[in-house]
């Protein structure tokens, strides 16, 4: 990794753009997730959508259910991309720690691999904005790849950057340092559909404020 020089997630998602949907929109896990947070969700529930990229699948998923979705991501391309192919929901171009929303407003909220450009301190000031966002009895549907790195520099579909994470343990600590209580946990290797890829392990947790 010498002479790695990693770019800002905005610069990398730009770069990816549907590249990334076509790699990572086959994920069991993610759809295991999706059909379990549909079944918890009352009709016309207010969802969240952390790190939204292209929309596809999660955004689309729960519009075609009926839910009202707002997404956010950093990347105008993938905001682009999104409000094209998700025209039923909405997109914000912004960094979700900087974005004004109204705390209380969110039925749910989805957070797939969104923080995994953040710092550990980061994702533990985000997972508790994300718990204020939520009304009580909210649903919290998160997921990281669990290893413990920080701040460590990956070349990740040919894109230069840093990634932070914690341990499967040192994850579920930190949610519930957060304010959340796990309801559900679910763990499992993905391969990506994306050239020289390698199965990588994802975990899942779907939680609810203390």
């Amino acid at each position: 990794m010498d002479g790695l020089r990693p770019r800002p997630a905005a610069a990398v998602f730009d770069a990816l753009g549907a590249e990334y949907e076509r790699a990572f929109a086959g994920s069991a896990g993610r759809l295991a997730s999706l059909r379990r947070l549909l079944d918890a969700l009352a009709p016309h529930s207010r969802v969240l959508d952390v790190g939204s990229g292209t929309g596809r699948p999660t955004a689309s998923t729960l519009t075609g259910a009926g839910h009202d979705v707002l997404g956010v991501d950093v990347s105008p391309v993938m905001v682009e991309l999104a409000t094209r192919q998700v025209p039923d929901a909405s997109f914000v171009c912004a960094d979700i720690r900087e974005l004004d929303l109204e705390e209380g407003k969110f039925d749910a909220v989805c957070a797939y691999f969104s923080l995994l450009q953040m710092g550990r301190d980061d994702q533990l000031r985000l997972l508790r904005k994300l718990r204020r966002l939520l009304v009580p009895g909210g649903v919290l549907a998160v997921a990281t790849v669990p290893l413990d790195v920080e701040d460590v520099p990956v070349v990740f579909m040919g894109q230069e950057m840093r990634v932070s994470s914690f341990d499967p343990d040192g994850f579920l600590a930190t949610v519930t340092a957060a304010g959340f209580s796990v309801l559900w946990e679910h763990s499992e290797l993905f391969t990506p559909a994306h050239g020289a890829a390698v199965p990588e392990p994802e975990l899942f947790l779907h939680c609810c404020p203390d």
